[in-house]
């Protein structure tokens, strides 16, 4: 018997405000709503890609970066690649992110979002796969 085939649906992200959430992220990378229902919204660009979702966390603490034993550990954090790194971290900041004072690489920028949630801006070329 074959094992099951998988595909990764979406990723998650808890916020205190969902909406709000979905809001950076429609401006940021342009995906449209799929979903928008009281305590959850789901983005997608289209329907073979993989969505980004945000569910209502009442209890919701931001993650810190690097990590602190003593602090919320962050759950995952989003890679998003860009043609042109420069105008995509000016994008987000302009959406209301923040770069991370804390940076590991020259090809990738850290950033937080308005929740405290880091994704990574990182530069096409240096991505480890092809498209």
């Amino acid at each position: 018997m074959e094992p099951p085939r998988f595909k990764l649906a979406g990723v998650v992200l808890s916020t205190p405000d969902p909406s709000a959430s979905a809001r950076f992220y429609e401006r940021l990378l342009g995906w449209p709503r799929l979903m928008d229902e009281a305590g959850w919204v789901v983005l997608r660009d289209d329907d073979a890609s993989t969505a980004l979702s945000f569910h209502l966390d009442e209890h919701y603490r931001p993650p810190v970066w690097p990590t602190d034993p003593e602090q919320q550990q962050m759950m995952l954090h989003v890679d998003l690649v860009t043609d042109d790194l420069a105008a995509a971290v000016a994008l987000a900041e302009e959406c209301g992110a923040t770069r991370h004072p804390h940076q590991t690489d020259q090809d990738e920028v850290v950033m937080i979002d308005p929740d405290g949630h880091p994704f990574c801006l990182i530069r096409r070329e240096s991505w480890w796969t092809h498209e």
